[in-house]
């Protein structure tokens, strides 16, 4: 496959990038390399050898669920610039 300056514009259009002629060069020839080395992959004999699906046999390796201790309500709104008795402040976000 051929990189070409018809296809770093289309690239950079989709992208939204905007490239000058010496940063269009150095795309081109970047593509070039990475689309070259994806080629050289595809010599190699892959006869046997099955597709790699997870990187690790384990499945659904999960912790056990625990009940661990935390801070109280006070504690928790003990260092908030703005609270009331319950719940912390904080500015109003949405606009009507």
């Amino acid at each position: 496959m051929e990189v070409n300056e018809e296809m770093v514009d289309k690239l950079a259009h989709l992208s939204r990038l905007q490239f000058n002629e010496t940063e269009k060069a150095e795309v081109k020839n970047d593509l070039q390399q990475m689309i070259a080395f994806v080629e050289k992959l595809n010599e190699l004999n892959l006869d046997g050898v099955q597709p790699l699906l997870h990187m690790s046999p384990e499945v659904n390796v999960l912790r056990e669920d625990e009940i661990k201790g935390s801070i109280s309500r006070e504690e928790a709104l003990k260092n908030a610039p703005l609270h009331d008795e319950q719940f912390f402040m904080v500015p109003k976000v949405i606009k009507k």
